[in-house]
């Protein structure tokens, strides 16, 4: 791992070619959102984005919906990578027609302003149930957010099951 002296560091891997997680960012290397960081949502329905975060998501960004009735937010060219990926999917499969709609009917493209506000659409915070106290945990790949309370049952609930995780995670790849 190479220390950038910032949020990133760039992993590299030896001893041969991996596709790593973070799309876009090429062979053998991955950038990472990590940490959890409780902001406000202001009156206007905007976010303080960590400023561990902001450089990588102050040339735009995606916000749309996550799973588990959080938010996802994307820096762009993240979310292009992994809409085209999306878009391979066939069409005359229900499922992967329900999963594009879905996707791209939420999705808001945006940009903080100079103070690192991201203004999120009345849509997605009824969506997520965000009111003024949130939650923002960085997913690898997305930054999250939760509401406050949900954000607290969703890890208590898998605080438990995490070591039991771990094994079937990574027996899976």
């Amino acid at each position: 791992m190479v220390d950038r002296g910032g949020m990133w560091s760039k992993v590299v891997r030896s001893g041969g070619i991996s596709r790593l997680l973070g799309a876009g960012r090429g062979w053998g290397e991955q950038r990472m959102f990590s940490g959890t960081y409780t902001p406000k949502l202001d009156e206007k329905g905007r976010l303080f984005l960590p400023a561990k975060f902001r450089d990588e998501l102050d040339d735009g960004l995606v916000i749309t919906r996550g799973q588990d009735r959080c938010l996802a937010i994307y820096p762009t060219e993240t979310f292009v990578e992994m809409t085209r990926e999306i878009a391979k999917g066939s069409v005359s499969v229900k499922k992967v027609r329900d999963y594009q709609r879905m996707l791209a009917a939420g999705a808001s493209d945006t940009a903080p302003d100079k103070q690192g506000r991201v203004m999120i659409p009345p849509m997605l915070r009824r969506y997520a149930a965000l009111n003024k106290e949130i939650v923002v945990v960085g997913a690898i790949t997305r930054v999250e957010v939760w509401d406050a309370t949900e954000w607290e049952k969703y890890s208590e609930a898998q605080e438990e099951a995490f070591a039991d995780m771990n094994e079937e995670v990574f027996a899976e790849q």
